[in-house]
């Protein structure tokens, strides 16, 4: 799982993307499953297992305003325990569950602030620079899963909080599928792919 091609993955997380918008879950379900084969290098048996664990976990996270969050990340939980599973990791799988429904939270409260259906207390103030929150929550999540420091792996999770700001533009826009708006989230994702690669190798 410290071993991948940056440029197959982060293409592979746009697909996902776009299909999670569309709610074309078939799709989503095929990407999941090329991510979690060359993004977690599991074996086929368990990339299928782990990519419904995935789907599994954004559909119970994509309704709004009222969705699952819990269901998620019992998901997540048990796609976490597959990963250290296979890889021998000791990583607190809980923890990691946590962290990865955590920073999706931070995502949908920055879509989602001054809509009508934003929950009451929710605030509807400019918020702090949510690319920052996004990063801090990501990167928190890598150095977590991947054992390494928080600052070794932010400009890769500073690059995929970019390809989110690009995804919520694309999003507003109306989802268009030939947007090039998805081809700059593509890029971003790679970059942000190629940072955690060179940051867990360098560690």
């Amino acid at each position: 799982m410290r071993s991948f091609d940056p440029r197959r993955v982060g293409e592979l997380e746009a697909r996902a993307w776009v299909a999670y918008y569309l709610r074309d879950w078939p799709a989503f379900l095929w990407a999941a499953v090329g991510l979690t084969r060359h993004g977690f290098a599991l074996r086929w048996p368990h990339a299928i297992r782990g990519a419904w664990l995935v789907l599994r976990a954004n559909q119970a996270w994509a309704p709004y305003p009222e969705n699952d969050p819990e269901l998620a990340r019992r998901c997540m939980r048990s796609f976490y325990r597959l990963v250290a599973v296979r890889h021998g990791e000791e990583f607190d799988v809980e923890q990691a569950a946590r962290l990865e429904v955590e920073w999706w939270a931070i995502h949908r409260a920055d879509q989602h602030r001054g809509s009508p259906d934003t929950p009451r207390g929710g605030s509807t103030d400019s918020a702090p620079n949510t690319v920052d929150l996004l990063a801090d929550a990501l990167a928190a999540l890598y150095s977590h899963v991947y054992g390494v420091a928080p600052e070794t792996v932010r400009a890769a999770a500073v690059q995929r909080a970019v390809a989110m700001r690009e995804s919520d533009a694309w999003v507003a826009a109306g989802c268009d599928p030939h947007s090039p708006l998805i081809a700059a989230e593509r890029a971003a994702l790679i970059r942000s792919y190629a940072a955690l690669l060179g940051a867990v190798h360098r560690a």
